[in-house]
């Protein structure tokens, strides 16, 4: 599985690469904090599987890494080849980059 780090996630940020970011938290998670990327909980990824990008990179991401990690391999099974788990989610963003933002 490929992963990206909070500082690349960061540096596709700033340059405005093109990227889509998916977010598999819940919407109350989603709502406490984000990196506004599309909030597509785990449950639901393969119902809206339709919503991710097959033709640019897709980071997806959540609270620690782990529930991404999961999304990333039931999208992977169904022919996605363009996706990265973000390395220790929204709590190493906070840790790396941003310290001022709300986690739980």
């Amino acid at each position: 599985m490929k992963e990206v780090t909070v500082q690349e996630l960061k540096s596709f940020l700033d340059t405005h690469a093109d990227f889509q970011l998916i977010d598999v938290r819940e919407p109350f998670e989603y709502e406490v904090s984000n990196l506004n990327g599309l909030n597509i909980p785990l449950a639901g990824i393969l119902i809206e599987a339709d919503k991710i990008a097959k033709d640019i990179p897709v980071i997806i991401q959540c609270r620690s890494g782990k529930r991404s990690a999961q999304a990333v391999l039931l999208l992977e099974q169904q022919g996605f080849d363009n996706l990265s788990n973000l390395k220790g989610g929204i709590l190493a963003w906070k840790e790396e980059i941003d310290p001022e933002i709300e986690v739980y």
